[in-house]
This record gives C-alpha cells, structure tokens and sequence, in this order.
C-alpha cells in the first residue's frame, strides 16, 4: 500500500449513490490520489469498499472508521479475506471506537471501557482464520492509550478532528515506525465569512462529542473557545481559504510527522460531490508527499 502523499475522505463515497462513488473513486485516481477514505455508522460498509475498490486499480481504500460496536469481528475478518487478495491487497481497515452518544443511542450503557473495547476487538481480529494481519489495520486514535495500542497492534493511527499540533504530538507518541495518517477538514472559499457559514455547524456536532471535545481541551483550547467556536478554534481544526492556504496546512501536518493527510472537503451543498473541489485540490496537493 502507498500510504504517502494525500488522500480524500468523503462519507458521500460510502452513502452516496453507488455509481457516483465509483466513478468519483476512478477520477479520484488518475488525478493522483493515494487513499479514498470513509466513515461508518452501521450496515453494509464492505459493499461501499468493494464498490470502490472495483471501480479502481491502484488506489487504497481505507474505513475511517469502521465502528467496532456495530460489526462482528469474526464477519469482519470474513469480509476482508474476501476482498483485500481480490483487489491486490489495496484495502486498509481504520478501525475505531465511536462516540458513547452514537453507540448507546440504540441499547443504553453498552458503551464502556473503549480501550479494552478495541484491544479485545483486534485480539478476535488475530485470532479469525484467516486473520486480519496487523498491518492493514489502523486505528482511530487520539488520547495517549489509544496511540500506544495503535503502535503495538496496528499499521499506525487515524486521527480525525485535529491540528497541527496534534500530529506532531501522536508522531512522539507513536514514535518513528508506524503511519500516522490524520484526517483534516477543508473549505475552498474567498474569506472569513463564507467559510464560517459552510463550517460553523458542522464543527459544532462534532464538538458535542466528547471524544473530540476533550482532545481540543488537552491541545489547550478553552472551554470557552469550544462554546463559542472561536475563530481560533475554527481556523485551528478547519483549514480555509485558496488552494495555497490548504496546501500549507497539509505541508505543516507532514512537518510534524504525518505520513499521509486525507482531506475532507466541505461546501455549501453538503449532499453534493465536492468533484470541483477535489479537482481543483489536486493540481496543488500533488508535491506533498
């Protein structure tokens, strides 16, 4: 797998229309992509990675995340034994812990102890016939804990929701092996204002869950930036601006020691395939790599 370079996390790639996905993924490609990531909440995620693993050649095809509450590992196992050999060994499969307030929404109190969750997860994960190897495996890691077991039992982490400052602080925690491969929101747009109205509820949901409202709170934001969302926080987590803006904040996440950033593009239609934006992304997001 060539995890370096850039690559495009996109939840209309997994719920989207199929044809769509597949033919954004083919494009996706030739413009020099190296990964196509995409979220799960539940259901038939391995469809969507099949979908785009057929519809393409040499490009990864990452789950960022697959929530390990809601698959069984022994399936799961399955499903990669049936797809990675089929497709040259091109899928990668981030593996995470959600949010309690997602996970207990359908059975109450059945989220606890995610650390333990994950470990017994990966130890089911190792001990499948086949297997799922080690090292087609990350894990959505923020917090000190998480990033140890990635290093240990993973290819490396995905973190998502983060800065900068984040990346170079899992890069010391991870230490110099393994990939780290973080996730960074964009917004192509002509100012301050624009960018706000594209970005500001969308980062207010996520800032509702817990797991990312504590990280920004250990990175040293205030309490107080988080109820507001100040600028400071929203320029920190989302990069605007013109493609040289967004092509800085790459080059600094790579500075601090991520082999890989995917970017997530947000616009104003958020039901639509950001297809320019990817376009015009790739024509200034080549070199990083």
């Amino acid at each position: 797998m060539d995890l370096s370079g850039v690559g495009v996390w996109s939840h209309h790639l997994r719920y989207g229309d199929p044809g769509e996905a597949a033919e954004a993924a083919a494009e996706l490609e030739e413009l020099g992509y190296r990964a196509l990531w995409m979220p799960d909440s539940g259901g038939p995620v391995f469809d969507a990675v099949g979908n785009l693993l057929a519809a393409t050649r040499r490009i990864v095809v990452a789950t960022g995340i697959l929530n390990l509450w809601m698959h069984e590992p022994a399936d799961v196992a399955a499903s990669f034994a049936a797809l990675s050999p089929a497709h040259g060994h091109r899928f990668l499969m981030g593996i995470g812990v959600s949010h309690a307030v997602a996970v207990d929404r359908q059975e109450p109190g059945r989220y606890r102890r995610p650390l333990a969750a994950m470990a017994a997860f990966l130890d089911r994960l190792d001990a499948a016939d086949p297997p799922v190897p080690a090292d087609s495996r990350v894990l959505a890691a923020l917090g000190p804990k998480m990033l140890d077991l990635a290093a240990r039992r993973a290819r490396g982490a995905h973190p998502y929701l983060t800065t900068p400052d984040h990346t170079r602080q899992a890069r010391e925690a991870l230490g110099d092996g393994p990939l780290l491969l973080p996730e960074q929101t964009v917004i192509l747009c002509s100012g301050r204002d624009e960018a706000r109205a594209i970005g500001d509820g969308w980062l207010r949901r996520y800032l509702a869950l817990p797991n990312y409202a504590n990280n920004l709170l250990r990175l040293g934001y205030s309490a107080e930036d988080l109820e507001s969302v100040s600028d400071h926080l929203f320029d920190g987590v989302i990069a605007w601006g013109d493609e040289e803006a967004i092509r800085r904040r790459l080059e600094e996440h790579r500075a601090a020691g991520a082999d890989h950033v995917c970017v997530q593009v947000l616009t104003a239609d958020a039901d639509a395939l950001p297809r320019h934006e990817w376009r015009v992304l790739a024509a200034v997001t080549s070199s990083t790599a």
